[in-house]
């Protein structure tokens, strides 16, 4: 069989020409690309061994974190972080060419709910009575509209997708903000790392804590053992431990490799402190060509 020949298979949220396709591509363009439904499906690819690596987004500029990534993460799987893709989003409004000359009497708009979200002015002084459908994908959302001609429909995604699917733009550049970047996760099941040819050659970490409970102050206890070791963080970010209202864990970026005498020390101070820390390992970040 032809894929044989590759040494790795990469799980990414597919169809072909998604915006993960893009970053998974531009990242590993000569290895054995298999696309998945789900963020999910391509976590238990890497889990069950289907795949060698998946990437998933992880964080949107205008959006802000995908959280059913950092979910699943937490609770659902046990993998690692070995590298980290940013890529410049573009989006535009795309349309069959059967309907290039009606696009205006659009009666549907279909995308990734982010995709949606990064476009929200546009649509609404745009397309403010127009019903908007959410897609697993900007590429899905593509496919859609390319395989009903009949439908006065629109989809929102980036140039690679109307090229594959056949659509023509109609619309481009509509999201609402010019800085408009997403960080995607290549994760796998040991805590390695991508080679640092061709990265940013910065190393990054990220962990999730859980606090000690009823203790007050806790979380400036938590920043002062970064602060006074003078260790960088990048980000800091709480999401629901779906245990009960008010109960969380805290997803910490620190600019530093964890196995770094300070980064150690301060592993080991957050666990006398009564914190749980976990590590997703260290990593570097890779740019995609704009």
């Amino acid at each position: 069989m032809k894929h044989q020949q590759w040494e790795k298979r990469i799980a990414y949220l597919g169809p072909e020409a998604s915006f993960t396709y893009l970053a998974t591509k531009g990242l590993f363009p000569n290895e054995w690309l298999m696309p998945f439904t789900t963020i999910p499906d391509c976590i238990e690819a890497v889990s069950n061994d289907r795949v060698d690596f998946a990437v998933v987004p992880v964080e949107n500029a205008l959006e802000g974190t995908v959280t059913l990534t950092i979910d699943y993460l937490y609770h659902e799987a046990d993998l690692y972080v070995v590298g980290e893709v940013l890529s410049k989003i573009q989006q535009h409004l795309m349309v069959n060419k059967e309907q290039v000359n009606n696009w205006q009497n659009i009666e549907g708009v279909y995308s990734h709910s982010h995709a949606l979200a990064q476009c929200h002015k546009y649509l609404f002084y745009r397309f403010s009575s127009v019903p908007l459908n959410q897609t697993s994908s900007t590429a899905a959302a593509a496919k859609y509209v390319a395989e009903n001609p009949d439908k006065c429909i629109a989809a929102i995604g980036n140039t690679s997708s109307a090229e594959k699917y056949g659509l023509e733009i109609v619309e481009r550049n509509i999201h609402d903000f010019h800085f408009n970047h997403t960080r995607f996760f290549v994760l796998a099941k040991k805590n390695s790392r991508l080679p640092i040819e061709t990265s940013e050659g910065k190393s990054k970490t990220t962990f999730m804590l859980t606090l000690p409970e009823n203790v007050s102050g806790a979380l400036h206890q938590v920043l002062s053992v970064f602060a006074w070791r003078r260790i960088d963080l990048s980000k800091i970010e709480s999401r629901p431990l779906k245990t009960g209202l008010g109960d969380y864990f805290f997803i910490i970026d620190v600019l530093a490799d964890e196995n770094e005498p300070m980064v150690k020390g301060a592993v080991e101070e957050l666990g006398a402190l009564g914190c749980t820390v976990k590590s997703l390992g260290t990593y570097y970040t890779y740019l995609t060509p704009e």
